[in-house]
């Protein structure tokens, strides 16, 4: 018997707190060597700018065997569709016999956020009251909600490209979150004062950056959770702290890219070594963090497996201790 869950369930089974509490273990098993994520692989469906990828994990901390599989079409922005859908096999990492299958959107949205929101709780300043959110989207939701937890927010600003947008987002976040909330007119304004910053922009945008280093305060926290384009100038990427979620990942190639660290890589202004240091270091405070009130850190995202598999655990934990979810025979 499988058990299958919607995603629906899935959001309701899924606590936030629980979740960034989790991935701090499962990045800190990954660093550690524990924790098997492999290089994520895709198939390509050029024709519609889109991927298939694969995101295998095992994390033994959570007792977390799970496969994700994954799409990213970029054209769905804008549609009823989102720009990423998933499901996820998870598997009883005892015996290998698959357990249990679940919807996998839900869990990229809340486990991208939660996993910032661990990077703030590691490098943001502990007074940090601004929140500056880049974007309109899905993560941009998921990233205002998570960093509520982590820091006393008193304040978010919303800048996108359409402003109406931008306004809309900010009025459903202020009563959601009962934080007051406004839409910028523009990403430099959005960042003017802000002490954490989450750019959470369309996948394959923007053309250009929209984190700019001269439209940052010192001391501002960054994080960056865009794939396949800049969202983050070299000037921002070589002055901050920069945190990754696994070197070995945010250097792999396509369909693992990071734009935002690659590029400057190969023009030659940093070199690999400048990744000051992983999440799960952090949290095993086998590495630093931030040394400074007026030093600008970076975590640059790419999103890998064991938070996936993290995620899950704790899905499939409540699902049986509330009795929520179908089994079906295979």
């Amino acid at each position: 018997m499988v058990l299958v869950l919607t995603g629906a369930q899935v959001e309701e089974l899924l606590d936030l707190d629980e979740l960034i509490d989790a991935l701090a273990a499962a990045m800190a098993d990954l660093s550690a060597g524990r924790a098997s994520a492999p290089d994520r692989i895709a198939a390509v469906v050029p024709e519609r700018d889109g991927i298939l990828a694969t995101m295998p994990g095992y994390v033994p901390s959570a007792g977390a065997l799970t496969a994700k599989l994954v799409t990213l079409y970029p054209r769905n922005a804008g549609t009823d569709l989102p720009t990423h859908q998933a499901v996820i096999l998870a598997c009883d990492p005892d015996t290998g016999r698959p357990a249990a299958l679940l919807d996998g959107t839900v869990i990229t949205a809340a486990r991208t956020g939660a996993a910032s929101a661990l990077s703030a709780r590691l490098l943001a300043r502990p007074g940090a009251e601004v929140l500056a959110i880049l974007g309109t989207g899905v993560q941009a939701r998921s990233h205002a909600r998570a960093m509520c937890r982590v820091r006393p927010i008193r304040e978010i600003r919303v800048a996108g490209r359409e402003p109406a947008r931008s306004a809309a987002l900010a009025a459903e976040l202020a009563e959601e979150l009962a934080v007051p909330a406004v839409g910028a007119a523009s990403y430099a304004e959005a960042l003017d004062g802000a002490d954490i910053a989450c750019a959470t922009t369309h996948p394959a945008q923007p053309a250009e950056p929209v984190v700019r280093w001269e439209w940052l305060t010192p001391g501002v926290h960054v994080t960056s959770v865009g794939f396949g384009g800049r969202e983050v100038d070299d000037e921002t990427v070589a002055g901050a702290l920069v945190c990754v979620e696994s070197r070995r990942a945010a250097l792999a190639p396509y369909p693992s890219e990071a734009a935002d660290l690659h590029e400057p890589i190969r023009a030659g202004l940093i070199t690999a070594d400048h990744l000051h240091a992983e999440l799960g270091e952090l949290v095993a405070g086998t590495r630093p963090g931030r040394t400074a009130d007026d030093q600008v850190t970076l975590y640059k995202s790419v999103g890998v497996a064991v938070q996936d598999a993290a995620a899950t655990a704790l899905v499939l934990r409540a699902a049986r201790a509330r009795g929520i979810g179908t089994d079906v025979p295979l």
